[in-house]
């Protein structure tokens, strides 16, 4: 509504309008063949100021309005569009229903209560992968060497862009189905960003494998070298929402190889990639590296069993002899009963000091598999651990992992629990450390303390569904 601050320039105003409005209605009635009446001549501005003049101001202001207000009739009334906007919301979850597929879900966005103020732990601090933490200001420096890595692929190869571009959109539909949420990305803007993360994570598996200078870079590349910026980005790139699915980088590695179909070649660059973040430094035996080699291989992508990502091949690398429990239905997973985020609920073993006075010993056992703990006749024998300093967003990530996904045990959020159950003063660490059961980079025994006891402090855990219950019931027998 205008405000009128002049009546008399506004009552002028309205002159001029209905002189306007009867010209052009007399006009109009001349033009007319069946108009024989005579035009009636407007009223003297005089008698029209008078006529205005004797109306009430304010009945003025109900009639002047603002050219953008909307004079239509039958307005709705602000119930009735609030009705149709909850019909409107409704409509779009009955259509989401219908189209999701969560049988492909498996890149997940770390839920609250896990970050628990740690979000360093979980979002990527140099280079971003997949759509989650796509186009972060922070991140964005390393997007022309992702265009490098892109470049030298196509120079290597002869090869055009639009080859991976008309490959990676036929995977499209699937690859948006293993994210979780909606991913607001356009079709181009995601197959490119596919493409183009894809590859660098592609290049710096060759590199570490063949050498970055065979692949066309030079030594003292920023990016594509062995130096410690690879540490950092290694370190990222095994985080659960910085994940690019499998298939995808299968697709593309075979494109460059000409076999456009082929599987399990990733996963076994993937593994000698992130050898380094492994939490241990005994040496694998030649029966254990021809187990690994042969795992590698037997990789299928697209079926339930098979490598969804690259933090999953590094976890089913880590438990690739481990225990085998079937998968965990739903009801048993989330039943408030029996799974509960309490301490009292997670205690497995009591600490290092009390199994001690029990007469309960520790040795080192002789195995690359971390989580391979035994008992037997009072000794506890536990696999050297390595810890440094991405030890701690590497086990939060498996945990989150998961905690997440449906068709995952739990095992390595087993042994971490056992482990924090272990640990519970610096003098626990300091036990462990001199029978050789824990190496770490850290710099105190507190500080390993530390990330032991807050890594699990949200985690919903039962003990009766860990590998490690049996053996915790055994040690506890001769506990006090």
């Amino acid at each position: 509504m205008v405000a009128v601050f002049n009546k008399e320039l506004l009552s002028w105003y309205l002159i001029t309008l209905k002189l306007k409005e009867t010209v052009e209605a007399g006009i109009q009635n001349s033009q007319s063949p069946t108009s024989a009446r005579s035009i009636e001549l407007p009223e003297q501005p005089q008698q029209q100021q008078q006529k205005l003049q004797q109306q009430p101001f304010d009945s003025l202001q109900v009639v002047i309005k603002d050219e953008t207000d909307n004079f239509e009739e039958g307005t709705k009334s602000p119930e009735s569009e609030w009705v149709i906007t909850i019909k409107e919301k409704l409509d779009q979850a009955r259509q989401d229903d219908a189209a999701g597929s969560w049988a492909n879900l498996c890149i997940y966005r770390v839920p609250q209560y896990l970050r628990d103020g740690d979000d360093k732990a979980y979002i990527p601090q140099t280079a971003s992968m997949g759509p989650y933490h796509h186009g972060k200001r922070r991140l964005r420096n390393m997007d022309h060497h992702k265009w490098r890595s892109l470049y030298h692929i196509l120079k290597r190869t002869d090869q055009e862009i639009k080859l991976y571009l008309d490959s990676i959109k036929e995977l499209e539909e699937k690859a948006r189905a293993c994210y979780e949420g909606t991913i607001t990305l356009s079709s181009n803007e995601f197959v490119e960003m596919m493409v183009l993360d894809g590859c660098f994570i592609l290049e710096l598996f060759r590199g570490a494998a063949e050498g970055f200078k065979q692949l066309g870079y030079s030594r003292n590349d920023p990016i594509f070298a062995m130096r410690g910026s690879m540490h950092s980005i290694q370190r990222d790139m095994i985080m659960l929402e910085n994940q690019i699915p499998l298939f995808i980088l299968d697709r593309l590695l075979g494109l460059q190889l000409g076999q456009p179909e082929q599987k399990g070649l990733v996963a076994k660059l993937a593994l000698r990639f992130f050898d380094p973040l492994t939490p241990t430094d005994e040496p694998l035996t030649k029966s254990d590296r021809n187990r690994l080699e042969s795992y590698a291989t037997t990789f299928d992508p697209l079926s339930d069993q098979g490598g969804l990502h690259c933090l999953d091949v590094f976890r089913r690398s880590l438990l690739r002899t481990g225990p085998q429990p079937e998968p965990r239905i739903w009801m048993k997973r989330w039943s408030h009963a029996s799974r509960v985020a309490d301490k009292r609920r997670q205690q497995l073993i009591h600490c290092v000091t009390e199994l001690r006075e029990a007469g309960v010993k520790f040795k080192k056992r002789k195995t690359d598999r971390f989580w391979d703990i035994k008992f037997k006749n009072g000794i506890l024998r536990i696999p050297r651990l390595l810890i440094h300093d991405g030890t701690r967003s590497l086990f939060l990530n498996l945990i989150a992992f998961e905690q997440c996904h449906l068709d995952c045990s739990n095992d390595i959020t087993s042994y971490v629990i056992f482990m924090d159950n272990l640990i519970n003063s610096p003098e626990d660490v300091g036990y462990l450390h001199y029978c050789g059961i824990i190496e770490h980079w850290l710099g105190s025994d507190a500080e390993v303390a530390d990330l032991f006891n807050r890594l699990c402090q949200e985690v919903v855990f039962d003990i009766n569904d860990s590998y490690l219950s049996p053996l915790s019931e055994q040690a506890e027998l001769v506990s006090p």
